[in-house]
């Protein structure tokens, strides 16, 4: 071998020779993401459909159609590209970390004022995206203080508003979703990716991102720091989902992984295992609003919990990606 074609080769990771990503892609595309945003639509639609029945913030019924829908936004939540961005889809369907506070003063603005808003789907739309999505209808549900505000035939067009619009938002991304899959199986020419690589770098950073998202956000802004925790922080306490979270976006990351390390059983193996070994963490927790944290052994708990999901990113960014030709240098925060 010529001694430049030799140490260009000990530069570039084995998996970044050319390789055959059609078929993972396919697969991803088509039992990973497109099955998640059909399930998504016909969750939120039931949502609507429920609170325009009953709008009752302590109904039974409308509290399981919200827990339903938010289950399957949960379990897309991690592919944070393409049509889930497009018009800050995402933020729109759940405005989290509210580090201000933004979503009771949107909703109280809208009661106090009666906001006329609330009266047609496109009108709505337009409105602070602190005041629509899961997170603002949490607090009509659960939050007591807002179910004291204003009247109460105001505060149910308000209910209904916001489910609607969780409805609308989630229908506009699965149709969107189904023109823009075909993206990320044929690169090049009007594709934003311009190569099979660059596709499945998307995925990989939708991977990446998820597991630190879940560490750094969902499990590290409640704990706060072992002098002062925060379990008010946590993500949907109110709701009592915190946890849950936790174990639905694993159990949603740990398909995606096991995908795109299809064509190499060893890392799929060892991934698998960390999955298996955090899921079954947050199974046994049994702390759902993260309450514990305020004690020692709560923190443990929830430490051990987060150092499972670390596990997993360590996995990922130190075999999965420069297997699959991803640089060691590539962040998955770093964006495009």
């Amino acid at each position: 071998m010529h001694i430049l074609a030799y140490l260009t080769a000990l530069l570039v990771p084995l998996g970044a020779y050319a390789q055959d990503r059609a078929p993972i892609l396919m697969d991803v595309t088509e039992t990973h993401i497109l099955p998640r945003f059909a399930q998504l639509a016909n969750a939120t639609e039931n949502l609507a459909t429920t609170a325009q029945t009953d709008c009752d913030p302590a109904s039974d019924g409308l509290r399981a159609a919200y827990g339903a829908a938010f289950d399957s936004w949960i379990s897309v939540s991690h592919l944070r590209f393409g049509p889930t961005e497009t018009n800050d889809r995402a933020f729109a369907m759940a405005f989290w970390p509210d580090t201000k506070g933004f979503t009771p003063k949107a909703l109280s603005g809208h009661i106090q004022s009666e906001d006329a808003a609330v009266n047609t789907p496109e009108a709505y739309a337009e409105t602070s995206i602190a005041g629509r999505g899961f997170m603002a209808l949490e607090r009509m549900l659960y939050d007591q203080a807002l179910a004291e505000q204003g009247r109460a035939a105001y505060r149910c067009a308000l209910i209904r508003a916001i489910a609607t619009d969780i409805d609308q938002n989630a229908k506009a991304m699965n149709t969107d979703w189904q023109t823009y899959a075909p993206n990320l199986t044929q690169s090049g020419g009007d594709s934003p990716y311009r190569t099979s690589d660059e596709a499945m770098q998307e995925l990989f950073r939708a991977l990446t991102t998820g597991l630190e998202f879940t560490a750094d956000t969902r499990l590290g802004r409640p704990m706060g720091t072992f002098e002062r925790p925060r379990p008010n922080r946590a993500e949907a306490r109110r709701s009592a989902r915190s946890l849950r979270h936790v174990e639905l976006s694993l159990i949603a990351l740990r398909d995606l992984a096991a995908r795109l390390s299809f064509d190499h059983p060893e890392i799929a193996a060892d991934l698998d295992v960390g999955f298996v070994q955090a899921i079954d963490r947050a199974q046994s927790l049994d702390d759902p609003a993260f309450a514990g944290v305020g004690t020692p052994q709560g923190r443990i708990r929830v430490e051990a919990l987060q150092q499972s999901v670390n596990d997993i990113r360590q996995i990922a960014s130190a075999k999965l990606g420069p297997t699959l030709g991803i640089s060691a240098g590539f962040n998955s925060l770093d964006g495009d």
